[in-house]
């Protein structure tokens, strides 16, 4: 049985239009590419089995309506890092600070010239490190 006060929470989160997240989901950009093969913020993550993805209504959203679409989205991941719940947002939803969407800069800052370079998967095939030959 539905309490009161349960009731009315539910009534206010439907007239402002946002949605109560948890504290742990991150936000980030999803494209699905090939369900179960996404990509969140650029960078390829897989649907666990049984992923929820919810539409800006609360609806079920079948990850194959989503392909090629760019949509800001909530996100948790399960415990083998597969994202398992997913949340659509509206652009109320979106004014909402969360972590997962920090900006991604395309220089290099002088401090950072002399770290050393890492293969992210990306670097073109004349620009990798180069070993002497045993």
């Amino acid at each position: 049985m539905l309490s009161a006060s349960a009731l009315s929470f539910n009534l206010a989160c439907a007239q402002t239009g946002v949605r109560q997240f948890p504290a742990t989901a991150q936000r980030g950009t999803l494209v699905v590419t090939m369900p179960p093969e996404v990509l969140i913020n650029g960078a390829a993550a897989r649907l666990a089995p049984g992923a929820r993805i919810k539409g800006v209504n609360d609806a079920l959203v079948l990850s194959a309506s989503l392909v090629g679409q760019s949509v800001l989205v909530n996100y948790r991941r399960d415990g083998q890092g597969l994202i398992h719940e997913l949340w659509i947002l509206s652009p109320e939803e979106a004014k909402e600070k969360r972590a997962g969407m920090e900006p991604v800069t395309n220089f290099v800052f002088g401090s950072d010239a002399d770290k050393p370079k890492t293969d992210d998967g990306k670097t073109p095939f004349d620009q990798l490190p180069k070993f002497p030959r045993q």
